[in-house]
């Protein structure tokens, strides 16, 4: 099984965004600047580090890269069996899946990241990676320090960041390097991130969480509070308002997507950070990273070397000689109709449902095996809404 993973913050990079200027699902960065109501273009083609550097460019230019990077990969009409994303990029993975809308996703990481800002100007810290040293000894240095630092990244085997104030971080290496630690860096960062210093962005954050409402989704997501895989939306509720001050158990999510049976790691977005932690934790992991338009080629040779299926390769998902796609005739969210459900007969240019006021209709007959796209989720060109099983 597939799993896509997303990038948190600190993946972004100066001209991240010009690689996909003339690309289609350059679309996403003009609806992201509406909802934003910032010009994303000119982050994701000119700005410079420093400027990228601020917490609310950083969130913002990395979520809507990743998923101008899903855009891309659903055209291909490669899907996965579980998402999951780093911190920010679990945002990203909720609105892959569909639990959040794209407007939705966007003004809440826009209102997560100023939230960050600000708790990090009333609450001043910092975050550094503890290399070298087992979970427990750097929990055990944090303890040691007797002072305001927390571990607050889980990120592999071997690689742990903590966070807290700058007395709290100092006293935090000394004890680590005296307990082995082979090296501790710190981290250009403005505040301490997943440790009780984020409370006052989290109860800012709570209201507009429930106000976005994430729904159910088919596509489970793994989450950095419990590494769990949750498909009902009103969890996320809590386990997004916790995120923000609880540590991020990344190194067991990728356990129990494994456990789950996920083999394959895709990993959409900026940077290629978490393709290195899968392959640090989970020891048969297959792993790609994708960011450029050049890489998507990559990655359906990459799927296509470990399907066991040669008659029809990925060009869609793998469909028999009796299977069908329904593709979206347009861009937007997608309302199916409430009298059509797995197992109806459908007709040529029966309408299934509606991409905002544009019809979806089958351009074949068959029978309905599933709906692949749900209800309120944001729709692009020629995504895959729905396949049939030929009669």
């Amino acid at each position: 099984m597939l799993a896509f993973t997303f990038p948190g913050q600190g993946s972004q990079r100066p001209g991240m965004g010009r690689p996909w200027a003339d690309h289609e699902s350059w679309e996403l960065v003009e609806e992201a600047s509406t909802y934003a109501e910032r010009d994303v273009a000119r982050l994701l083609l000119d700005a410079d580090a420093e400027e990228l550097r601020d917490t609310r460019n950083a969130q913002l230019t990395t979520f809507v890269s990743s998923l101008m990077v899903l855009d891309a990969v659903e055209r291909l009409g490669i899907e996965p069996s579980f998402c999951a994303g780093h911190s920010l990029g679990e945002y990203t993975a909720l609105t892959a899946s569909g639990a959040l809308s794209f407007e939705d996703g966007v003004r809440l990481v826009c209102e997560r990241a100023d939230a960050m800002h600000h708790a990090g100007i009333n609450n001043p810290g910092t975050m550094a990676a503890v290399l070298g040293l087992d979970d427990d000894l750097v929990e055990i240095a944090c303890r040691r320090a007797d002072s305001d630092v927390w571990v607050a990244n889980f990120n592999a085997p071997g690689q742990v960041v903590i966070a807290g104030s700058l007395e709290g971080i100092a006293a935090a290496t000394i004890v680590a390097k005296e307990l082995g630690a082979k090296k501790v860096m710190p981290l250009q960062v403005s505040g301490a991130f997943h440790t009780p210093f984020m409370a006052p962005a989290r109860d800012r954050l709570r209201q507009a969480i429930a106000e976005a409402n994430p729904r159910d989704t088919e596509v489970p997501v793994v989450s950095n509070v419990d590494a769990l895989a949750h498909d009902t939306g009103a969890v996320w509720a809590s386990l997004l308002s916790a995120q923000l001050s609880s540590p991020v158990r990344w190194k067991h999510c990728l356990l129990t997507l494994a456990e789950l049976g996920v083999h394959g790691f895709a990993e959409l977005g900026p940077g290629g950070v978490l393709t290195g932690m899968a392959k640090r934790t989970v020891d048969s992991a297959r792993t790609i990273s994708v960011s450029t338009p050049e890489e998507l080629d990559k990655l359906i040779e990459w799927v296509n070397a470990d399907s066991p299926r040669t008659t029809t390769q990925f060009e869609g998902e793998h469909l028999f000689a009796s299977e069908r796609l329904v593709v979206s005739p347009a861009a937007g969210v997608f309302t199916p109709l409430p009298n059509i459900a797995d197992g109806c007969a459908v007709t040529v240019g029966m309408v299934l449902g509606h991409i905002g006021e544009t019809e979806v209709r089958s351009a074949f007959a068959g029978i309905l095996q599933s709906y692949i796209a749900v209800n309120g989720e944001r729709i692009t060109l020629r995504q895959p809404i729905a396949w049939l099983r030929t009669v």
